[in-house]
C-alpha cells in the first residue's frame, strides 16, 4: 500500500491525509464525546416528568402483542421490562435511550473514519453529534426515535464499509439493523429504500444482484415479520396514521415543517457543514465510492417531503452527512488562515450548539420554563404537569354524586392522557381510563353501564353530545405550572346519557388515529 500522501503547509504541521480506501486512526475524542453525552442525559433523566409516549408505551407493555396501530412490539416490550425492573422509576425507563444517543454518537465518528477521518475530524463529527438536536431530544425521552436514530446509523455505517471494503458481506449487518428497527418501527424500511435508489442511481448495481445483499434483504423481512404480519392482518393501520401525520394532525408533521426542521434537527450550525458532506460525497473524486450514500439523503428526504411525513425521519442520515462534512470542514480548517478558521468554528458553536442543551434538555425549573422552550420543542410541555393533571380529574370525580361516582368512568382524547390516569390515577381513586386513540382503542372499552363519563382532551363538548344527551363543564386542567401544552387549563366535560351502547360507537367513532 502506498504512503499517505502528505501536504505541508508552512508554517503549521503537515496535515496527513488518508489514501482513497484507507479508514482514519482510532480515535479516544469520540468514546469521551459518547461518555458525556449518556452521563448528562442520566444525570437529567428524573427531572420534570413522563412523556406522553412515555406512558402510552407503559400501557402497551401491559397488551404486548407483535405489533400496534402506530409501532412495533419493541419499545413497549422494552417499557415493561424496566418497569418490572424499577416500578415507576423514570431515570431506569430512559436509561437505555441515554445509552443508545452515546451509541449514535459513537456511529458517526466510525463513519467519518471510515471516510479517512484523522482523530481531530472524527471527535469534531462526534461533538456534532453528541449536541444535536436529535440526538439531545432522543437520548432524553425513551421512544422509537432513539432507537430508529442507533440502527440507521448502523445500517448506514455498514454500507459506507461495504462500499470501501467491496466485501459484500457487510450487507448482513444492514439486514439485521433494518430488520430489528422494523420491530420497532416500520419506518427503517424507507432507509432501504434510499440505499437501493442510491445504489442504481450512483452504483455500484452489481449489488442489487449479489447473494449476499439478497440474504440481507431476506434477514430484514424475516426480522420484521411479526409486526409486518400484524399489520397485514389489522389491515395496516399504520398507513392511517401515515395520512394523520400527512394531513398536519401530529407534532413536527405538514411539509413546511419537515423542510424546516433539516436546517435544525442537528444545530443550524451543521447545516452548511452537512451540506458540504453532501456535496462531497456527490462531487469528490475519491469519494466516487460513497455516492450512494448521498443520493440516498436526498431520496428519502424527496419522500419524506412528498409525503408529508415528519422531518426528522431522515435525521439519521443527516448525520451520516454531518460526519462526512467533518472530514471535509476539519481539512478547509487546516488550511490557509489556520487560527482564523479554527477561531470561526469555535466561536460558532457558542450561540448554535450550547443553546440546544437549553432547549432539548430539561436544565431550566419547571415551574419557570420560558414559552419559547415549548414553542421550539414541543416534547419538553408534554413532560411537565401529568401528577397536577391527575388531581384536576379526581376534583371532578370527588365532586359527582355517590351513584354516579361508582359508576363513572373516564374518556380520554389522546394516549398520553389515558396513560397519565393509568399511572397517576389509582392513589387518587380514579376509575380507568379509556381512549380511542391509536392502540389505546383496542386496549378495551368502557363497561356496557358506563353511562356517566368524565371526558378530558376535547376542546368543546360539541364532539362528544354525539355520543352523550348532555355534556357539560366541570373543571378545567390546572397542572400549577404556566405552560402551554395540549392539557393545560382544557376543559373537563361530565356527560351523561349514553345515546347508543359502547359497542356500536367504540370502533366506528370513537376511534382515531395521529
Amino acid at each position: 500500500m502506498s504512503e499517505p500522501a502528505v501536504h505541508v503547509d508552512r508554517p503549521h504541521r503537515p496535515v496527513v491525509t488518508a489514501e482513497p480506501g484507507t479508514p482514519g486512526p482510532y480515535a479516544l475524542g469520540p468514546w469521551v464525546a459518547a461518555a458525556a453525552t449518556s452521563v448528562t442525559l442520566l444525570l437529567l433523566a428524573g427531572r420534570y416528568g413522563y412523556h406522553r409516549d412515555e406512558l402510552y408505551f407503559l400501557l402497551a407493555g401491559r397488551h404486548l402483542a407483535w405489533g400496534y396501530v402506530d409501532q412495533g412490539p419493541l419499545v413497549p416490550a422494552l417499557a415493561r421490562l424496566l418497569d418490572t425492573i424499577a416500578p415507576g422509576n423514570l431515570v431506569v425507563l430512559r436509561t437505555p435511550s441515554a445509552a443508545l444517543a452515546g451509541g449514535a454518537v459513537l456511529v458517526v465518528a466510525a463513519i467519518a473514519r471510515e471516510l479517512g477521518a484523522g482523530r481531530g475530524a472524527q471527535t469534531f463529527a462526534a461533538v456534532l453529534a453528541a449536541l444535536s438536536g436529535i440526538v439531545l431530544a432522543g437520548g432524553h425521552l425513551l421512544s422509537t426515535t432513539t432507537v430508529d436514530l442507533l440502527l440507521w446509523l448502523v445500517a448506514v455505517w455498514c454500507a459506507v464499509r461495504l462500499l470501501r471494503t467491496g466485501d459484500s458481506r457487510w450487507a448482513l449487518g444492514i439486514g439485521l439493523a433494518l430488520g430489528v428497527g422494523m420491530l420497532s418501527k416500520l419506518l427503517p424500511a424507507l432507509l432501504g429504500v434510499g440505499l437501493v435508489a442510491g445504489v442504481l442511481i450512483a452504483g455500484p448495481r452489481r449489488l442489487l444482484r449479489d447473494r449476499w445483499v439478497l440474504a440481507a434483504a431476506a434477514i430484514a423481512l424475516l426480522l420484521a415479520a411479526p409486526n409486518l404480519i400484524w399489520q397485514a392482518t389489522h389491515g395496516f393501520p399504520q398507513l392511517g396514521v401515515a395520512a394523520s401525520i400527512s394531513g398536519g394532525d401530529s407534532s413536527y408533521s405538514g411539509r413546511l415543517d419537515a423542510f424546516t426542521l433539516q436546517l435544525v434537527i442537528i444545530s443550524p450550525y451543521a447545516v452548511p457543514i452537512w451540506i458540504a458532506g453532501l456535496v462531497a460525497l456527490l462531487r469528490r473524486p475519491r469519494w466516487r465510492a460513497y455516492r450512494a450514500i448521498g443520493w440516498s439523503w436526498l431520496v428519502v428526504v424527496g419522500v419524506v417531503l412528498v409525503a408529508g411525513g415528519k422531518g426528522y425521519y431522515d435525521a439519521p442520515l443527516l448525520l451520516a452527512l454531518t460526519a462526512a462534512g467533518a472530514v471535509v470542514t476539519t481539512a478547509w480548517a487546516a488550511r490557509g488562515s489556520v487560527r482564523l478558521r479554527r477561531g470561526l468554528l469555535v466561536l460558532g458553536a457558542v450561540p448554535f450548539l450550547l443553546p440546544t442543551v437549553v432547549l432539548l434538555l430539561p436544565v431550566l425549573p419547571a415551574d419557570r420554563l420560558p414559552g419559547f422552550v415549548v414553542e421550539v420543542n414541543y416534547d419538553a410541555g408534554e413532560t411537565i404537569g401529568w401528577p397536577a393533571f391527575a388531581d384536576s380529574l379526581a376534583a371532578v370525580h370527588r365532586g359527582l354524586p355517590p351513584d354516579e361516582r361508582s359508576r363513572a368512568v373516564i374518556l380520554t382524547g389522546n394516549y398520553g392522557e389515558a396513560g397519565a390516569v393509568a399511572r397517576y390515577g389509582p392513589p387518587r381513586g380514579l376509575p380507568r381510563a379509556y381512549s380511542g386513540h391509536n392502540s389505546m382503542v383496542d386496549f378495551g372499552r368502557p363497561p356496557a353501564g358506563a353511562d356517566v363519563v368524565i371526558a378530558v382532551g376535547w376542546d368543546r363538548a360539541d364532539p362528544l353530545t354525539a355520543w352523550f344527551d348532555a355534556c357539560a363543564t366541570a373543571g378545567r386542567v390546572d397542572q400549577r405550572v404556566e405552560v402551554d401544552n395540549d392539557e393545560n387549563g382544557g376543559p373537563i366535560f361530565v356527560c351523561r346519557g349514553l345515546r347508543r351502547p359502547w359497542a356500536q360507537i367504540w370502533d366506528t367513532e370513537v376511534r382515531h388515529t395521529g
